[in-house]
Formats: structure tokens, C-alpha cells, sequence
């Protein structure tokens, strides 16, 4: 899954066990820019890196994962928890130059080019 939207704010990394850190971030997504909305992603292990070179108000593309668990705490209640977890981000100057010319509709899909072509479909 991916999205794209600014990044409104940057959490530290935080150790949580010896071999275990996260960090996490907001990121603000304006479908409807009169509704925006405030999503939290989270990154682990190697991943928490990937903030380091971007700041609050930058556009960016997050890749991410979404992941849901389930906890009995100790009395016995069952609980649920989502989480979204990043594993790639790009910045909008990055999304621009990336890959061009796929964001135009290639020639051979709109019926112009090789219309004189002998195939009967």
C-alpha cells in the first residue's frame, strides 16, 4: 500500500527492548484538503533511518504495511491492535524525477500509434 501526503511530525527512535527500536511519524493526507487526515506510521529495526533526511512539511510517498494484532491481557479480555508500518518513503522531488514518462499513458494504449498494424484484435 502506499500514500501520499506531508509529513507533519518526527518522533525519535525509541529502544524498546535490547534488540528491538521503532519511530514513528504523522503523516497529514488531504484527499478532501477541508477534512484533513492525521495518520501515525511506524517504522523498526533498520527502517527508523529512513526519517533522518526529512523534516515536518516535506511531501513525501509512504509505502507501508498494515498490520493487525491480537492480545488476551490478564484478565482474560481479548484485545486488538493495527498498526501502520513503513518500509519506504519517498520525497516528492524524488517521486517526480524517479520514473519518468510514467506518468503519461504510454502511445501504444490510446490506439495512435501502429493503427496501420495487420492484427485483427
Amino acid at each position: 500500500m502506499n500514500i501520499k501526503g506531508k509529513i507533519l511530525e518526527l518522533q525519535d527512535t525509541v529502544q524498546v527492548k535490547e534488540t528491538f527500536r521503532k519511530r514513528e511519524f504523522v503523516l497529514e493526507y488531504s484527499e478532501n484538503p477541508q477534512y484533513p487526515e492525521f495518520i501515525k506510521f511506524e517504522l523498526i529495526q533498520d527502517k527508523c533511518d529512513l526519517l533522518d533526511d526529512l523534516q515536518a512539511g516535506q511531501e513525501v510517498e509512504v509505502y507501508f504495511n498494515l498490520k493487525g494484532r491480537k492480545w488476551t491481557d490478564p484478565q482474560g479480555q481479548v484485545k486488538y491492535f493495527n498498526s501502520l508500518q513503513a518500509w519506504r518513503i519517498d520525497p516528492a522531488d524524488e517521486m517526480a524525477s524517479s520514473d519518468p514518462g510514467q506518468s503519461e499513458e504510454p502511445a501504444w494504449t490510446s490506439g495512435e500509434e501502429g493503427a496501420d498494424d495487420d492484427l485483427p484484435f
